[in-house]
Parts: structure tokens; C-alpha cells; sequence
């Protein structure tokens, strides 16, 4: 007597195989947040030597260019709503590289570089360019213009 399939092991067997076959084709958006991990990566492991990561430096490059800058202004420039701008702004505010205050308008938040912010920007420069170049040299000049062709087409 042969025995009768278990209906949930054989709904897994269909839907496993429902899956393979609906997205065998790679995930756009899968792909890259896997090269953005693995890019950033690069960058973190270059900056380690002064103590913050890609996107601590990015946010104060932005507050060294533009202060005094409000978080809402911070926040369009990152590209990043106000509540995640205001989280990653008191991270590096304990970190003592940058000072929360209030501009004109005394309802918003202003940041701007302490100066170990400022010597710590002068530390990481050379370390961002250094991954910058390597990044460079390994994607090449047609696979850099084709990324900066996809930040304008979205």
C-alpha cells in the first residue's frame, strides 16, 4: 500500500517550486542593496582607522559644506527623512563631531562641525579618497557613468 503524501509537505514541495520558477529572474532591487552592502563595505573598512563608517562621513562632509544646516535641510540633501536624519545626528553628536543648536527660527534644529569634527574630516579624507580610487579602478569609467545615469533616471 502506498502511502498518502502529507498535504503540507506537498503544498511546500508546489510552492517552492512556484517560487524557483516566478523569480528565478534576479530581484533588481535585491541586487542592489547586495552591491550597495558590499561597496559601503569597502568604505567602512577604510575609514575604520578614524572611528566612523560611509555614512557618518557623508552626513558630515554635508554638515561641513553647508553649515549651519537644519536637519530638515540635512535630511533632503541625504535624501533621508527628518527622523532618521535626527537619529544619525545625535550619534555623532555623542561622538563629540558635530553641535545641535537652534537656528533664526528657533523651532528647528541646526547642526554644525565641532572642530574634532573638522580634524577628524581632515583625518578620513585621504582614507575616502584612497577607497574612492580603488572603487574606481574596479568598476571602471563606463560602469561609474552608467551608475550615475541610474541616480538621474530614478
Amino acid at each position: 500500500m502506498e502511502a498518502v503524501p502529507n498535504r503540507i509537505a506537498v503544498d511546500a514541495i508546489i510552492k517552492r517550486a512556484y517560487t524557483r520558477n516566478q523569480m528565478s529572474a534576479s530581484c533588481h532591487c535585491t541586487r542592489l542593496k547586495i552591491v550597495t552592502r558590499k561597496i559601503a563595505g569597502l568604505y567602512d573598512v577604510a575609514l575604520a582607522p578614524v572611528g566612523i563608517n560611509i555614512a557618518q562621513f557623508a552626513l558630515l562632509r554635508h554638515v561641513q559644506r553647508y553649515q549651519p544646516i537644519s536637519l530638515t535641510e540635512l535630511g533632503r540633501h541625504l535624501e533621508l527623512d527628518r527622523s532618521t536624519m535626527g537619529r544619525n545626528v545625535r550619534v555623532v553628536e555623542k561622538m563629540g563631531l558635530v553641535s545641535l543648536g537652534r537656528g533664526e527660527d528657533q523651532r528647528e534644529a541646526v547642526v554644525t562641525l565641532s572642530g574634532r569634527g573638522e580634524t577628524l574630516l581632515q583625518e578620513a579624507l585621504p582614507l575616502w579618497e584612497a577607497c574612492q580610487n580603488d572603487i574606481n579602478s574596479r568598476l571602471g569609467a563606463e560602469r561609474l557613468e552608467a551608475l550615475e545615469e541610474m541616480g538621474r533616471l530614478l
